[in-house]
């Protein structure tokens, strides 16, 4: 071997001998028989570096995996002597190899396994146990190598071809038929040897046998010998877990349901006259958690048992099948409240099942009520939070905790569809005595009690919400509670899991209010104070923003009184807040938004006049516009490019509050209704001119241009003023990004407003056609993936603004800008239709060509359009969808075809014979189509069925694409 190329192996080897190992590896797994220089180095054991030892087995694996079929009979029997000669230079060996060394060879005899077992290699297991006997070096390299044959032939997980799928169930089957009871008599061998003297190779016997159990005769291994085996591990430490984990695969094995109970009930009767049911005695943790896996698994395996046994009829088994199931739930109660959260989760599962029969059973016994309320009281003790839970800073073990309790509420869930009665009443229970004592009571306990009431709020639905009417007795206990939670003083409880839970599920029931409305102005307090939107934490204080706007909105009817002291109040909160300022405020601009628009909600839904509403919304919104105008005076004069960073911010959210607080308005209760239009309209004046700010341009065009979107719809024309300024400020000095957001507005104005805004788009037009133009005309990098998407995504625009204009009415505008400019407009539509691989813009041009041919086409048209039909629409129906890059296989392709063939009818339809016989006489003997076809095709063209026509098409263009 090339001993240089070998020093490239070590993990401490420089770059350039790396590399020359790797060269030298590729030419080894190339070459048709180097690698036998790496058998005899396995064999011979010439090295002692781990790592060319595992460079020896990596070329072996190349080898049986990708050139097998290629090896001479010769070369394939050397291979599997190579294997067996290395196994037993193992069992000889003093020192055992490195872990990762077993494992790659266990691959490869994994490999060899797959490849030679149905054909050279039938006695591949009978050999390696005739070689190694009990010899624990060997046993360990089996015990490996079953596992890696597991990989690749069992293992659900990892995709197969149909053909390794076939290849893998023939595999299983002959194996079933030759060697399995034999590997089965193998590891009972191992397991008895080994048991007291090696519990690595006991525990990676036990491995495979719940690895192999799923797909092998079951009473191979369910049988008294085995099992009392099995469970004589179970006693010992170092063993029990994973027997435990063996035992849950034999529970797992699908089998007759029957069976299946006899099976369950007699591992369960061994297990506990062994006193494994005693878990309360267990210290072990690790051992509990496989256990309770182990229980839980046998009580789901017991309950598909007893659904099966229902499902065909089977009185006798079912009823015994379900006394089995009844007798391990309080087994299951134990593991449930075990104050390990990972043993307690492990047998949710079951309680979930067993919850789903209750819900089957017509009438409940004593008993399945008393298990009901024994699994209520776990559900309860298991939610709450412990002393060590870091609210502030979750971490890993928040998380796990937070989907612990998911489970939990799933489990609340099933209680509920059981009996909602008694959920209701275990709740009622917790949370009033909780509630009578809260001050001297733990956060985790106070906490918990308000949990269980938000969480009745899905496990008891309504429809909408609806808790307090209805179900006489649910409504009652319910409001009860709510009455309690809201006047005991308990949102002054000072931990803001309390304080969370105190405002979730006071929003959560705002329909209570609707039928206590005497309680709103204690809650409205607790929102705008120290408990609320004033907390110490700002976790509190950004959740309570959001809470608050909500709570408003459901309530606002019942806010009048307090309309204008709620505004005063959270003035001082709703400031902007610039970097000069040094100190954080209160709620960051996300907040703020909520707070905006419940603001908002607030005015325009009270019962104020029209003249207080419009004073109100000066109120809120002026010092908004003082700010704003202050803050950008500033940036124009500030030279640090990171304080203009931070101004600008500071403007956009500026805009964004007041656009917020215009969410309010409906069409019920319209701006211009409300009085507030001249407001809004101020604002306009005020945000417009930070359009032609010469720095952070991006931001604050960005902010204007959604401010204007919002205020076509609320002040309808009233804003038209507005736009011919903003365009032209938008259409300086612009990127192709600004152009394609500031189309849109321009599209919303024309659909919206139409012939009122005629002589704006006349001016407007070829200004913004020019703009787009001469960007897409910028070169650009080749490699410059962003800016490529962003010239695609203008092109798109641009296209769209045409149609726009085409289809709204607004083709006059196009038509009026001189014969030049028409005529350039045109070619880019052809250009879009043709030139350009984007078919959502081909799409986009087919359907403005269409429109056009229908607006202009006909006889009192736009003058010289007809010529332009035949000069260039036609051609480009045929030449578009005959460019290679025209993929009829893709569904956006396809549809662009579509619009083809109707801008065809179209043409058609207005121009009549003289398209036919155009397209007959002239167009289609110039591009070669044969006449036959061309008769064929202007036939087709003439039928009404627009969907005729599609599928002809589509047809045409695949066969002359062949």
């Amino acid at each position: 071997m090339d001993e240089q190329a070998l020093l490239g192996l070590s993990p401490n080897a420089n770059a350039s001998h790396r590399q020359r190992a790797l060269v030298y590896f590729e030419q080894l797994k190339e070459s048709p028989d180097a690698w036998q220089v790496c058998a005899e180095a396995l064999v011979k054991n010439l090295y002692r570096d781990d790592h060319v030892k595992f460079f020896c087995f990596q070329v072996l694996e190349h080898q049986i995996k990708f050139r097998h079929g290629g090896l001479s009979a010769a070369q394939q029997q050397l291979i599997r002597e190579t294997l067996m000669k290395w196994l037993q230079l193992q069992l000889m060996s003093t020192q055992p190899e490195k872990v990762f060394i077993r494992n790659k060879a266990a691959q490869v005899f994994a490999l060899a396994f797959v490849t030679e077992y149905l054909t050279q290699w039938p006695k591949f297991f009978f050999d390696i146990l005739t070689l190694i006997g009990l010899n624990p070096r060997g046993v360990e390299i089996y015990l490996r190598t079953l596992m890696a044959i597991d990989t690749e032939v069992v293992d659900s997980d990892i995709l197969h071809s149909p053909e390794e799928t076939r290849r893998n169930t023939l595999i299983k089957d002959t194996m079933r038929e030759q060697c399995v009871p034999a590997l089965v008599e193998s590891w009972y061998q191992i397991l008895q040897a080994y048991q007291h003297t090696n519990s690595e190779l006991t525990c990676q016997c036990l491995e495979v046998v719940g690895t192999y159990v799923s797909w092998i005769d079951l009473t191979l291994i369910a049988n008294e010998r085995f099992v009392n085996l099995l469970l004589s591990h179970m006693s010992v430490e170092v063993l029990r877990e994973e027997a435990c984990d063996c035992l849950f695969e034999i529970v797992n094995k699908g089998m007759d349901p029957v069976d299946k109970t006899k099976l369950v009930e007699s591992l369960c009767q061994v297990l506990q006259s062994a006193g494994f049911f005693n878990v309360e005695q267990e210290e072990d943790v690790d051992f509990l958690a496989k256990f309770s896996k182990l229980v839980n698994g046998m009580g789901q395996s017991l309950v598909v048992s007893w659904t099966k046994l229902v499902k065909v009829g089977d009185v006798d088994g079912a009823q015994e099948t379900l006394q089995a199931v009844e007798s391990k739930v309080p087994l299951a109660l134990c593991l449930l409240a075990h104050e390990d959260d990972e043993i307690s989760s492990n047998i949710v599962g079951f309680c979930y099942d067993y919850l789903h029969v209750l819900k089957q059973v017509s009438l409940l016994t004593d008993q399945q009520k008393t298990n009901v309320e024994a699994i209520m009281s776990a559900v309860i003790k298991k939610l709450t939070y412990d002393d060590e839970y870091n609210f502030e800073n979750e971490g890993e073990d928040e998380a796990m905790f937070v989907e612990y309790r998911k489970q939990l509420k799933l489990l609340l869930d099933h209680l509920a569809q059981v009996s909602p009665e008694l959920l209701l009443e275990a709740v009622r229970r917790v949370f009033t005595s909780t509630m009578h004592g809260w001050r001297a009571a733990p956060f985790m306990q106070v906490e918990v009690a308000v949990r269980l009431v938000y969480m009745l709020g899905e496990a008891l639905p309504s429809p909408k919400g609806a808790h307090f009417s209805g179900d006489v007795a649910k409504a009652s206990a319910l409001q009860d509670m709510m009455r309690t939670l809201v006047s005991c003083g308990v949102s002054e409880y000072q931990h803001i899991s309390v304080t969370l839970e105190f405002f979730e599920t006071v929003v959560r029931y705002d329909k209570f209010f609707v039928v206590e409305p005497q309680h709103i102005p204690n809650v409205l307090m607790a929102f705008l104070d120290h408990r609320g939107l004033r907390h110490s934490s700002p976790k509190v204080r950004s959740r309570v923003a959001y809470l608050f706007s909500r709570f408003v909105k459901t309530l606002h009817k019942h806010m009048n009184a307090f309309i204008e002291d709620i505004l005063n109040r959270i003035q001082n909160l709703l400031e902007l807040s610039p970097p000069e300022n040094g100190y954080p405020a209160l709620l960051t601009s996300d907040d703020q938004l909520f707070v905006f628009e419940m603001a908002g909600v607030l005015i325009a839904n009270s019962e104020c006049t029209a003249e207080r509403k419009r004073v109100l919304m000066r109120n809120l919104l002026t010092p908004l516009m003082e700010r704003f105008q202050l803050l950008l005076a500033k940036l124009l004069q500030e030279q640090d490019e990171g304080r203009q960073a931070a101004l600008a911010d500071c403007l956009y959210h500026a805009v964004g509050f007041v656009s917020r607080t215009s969410k309010a308005f409906s069409n019920k209760q319209t701006v211009n209704q409300c009085g507030c239009s001249e407001v809004y309209r101020d604002c306009l004046e005020t945000f417009v001119p930070a359009l032609s700010c010469p720095v952070q341009r991006g931001a604050l065009r960005s902010g204007v241009r959604t401010f204007l979107h919002r205020m076509i719809i609320c002040l309808e024309d009233e804003v038209l003023p507005f736009v011919p300024a903003a365009s032209e400020h938008m259409l300086k000095d612009c990127e192709a990004k600004d152009l394609q957001e500031f189309i849109p507005l321009i599209n919303q104005i024309t659909a919206k407003f139409k012939g009122q805004v005629s002589p704006f788009l006349q001016q407007v037009f070829m200004p913004l056609v020019q703009a787009i133009f001469e960007v897409l005309a910028r070169p650009a990098e080749e490699n410059d993936q962003t800016a490529l998407l962003e010239r695609q995504m203008l092109r798109r625009s641009y296209f769209a603004f045409v149609q726009v204009m085409a289809c709204s009415g607004m083709n006059e505008v196009i038509a009026n800008q001189g014969a030049e400019n028409v005529e350039r407009v045109l070619f880019t539509i052809i250009q879009g239709a043709v030139d350009i691989p984007d078919p959502v813009a081909q799409k986009t041009c087919f359907i403005i060509l269409s429109k056009l041919v229908e607006l202009w086409g006909g006889k009192d048209g736009l003058v010289g359009f007809p010529d332009f039909i035949y000069k260039h629409i036609v051609p480009a129906c045929f030449l578009a969808p005959l460019k290679p890059t025209f993929d009829l296989s893709d569904a956006q392709t396809v549809l662009t075809l579509s619009e083809v063939a109707l801008t065809l009818k179209m043409i058609h339809l207005k121009r009549g014979q003289e398209f036919i016989h155009y397209l007959q006489q002239e167009y289609l003997p110039s591009v070669q189509v044969a006449p036959e076809i061309a008769q064929e095709l202007c036939q087709v063209l003439q039928q009404p069925d627009s969907k005729v026509i599609k599928n002809y098409i589509k047809a045409f263009f695949q066969q002359a694409k062949l």
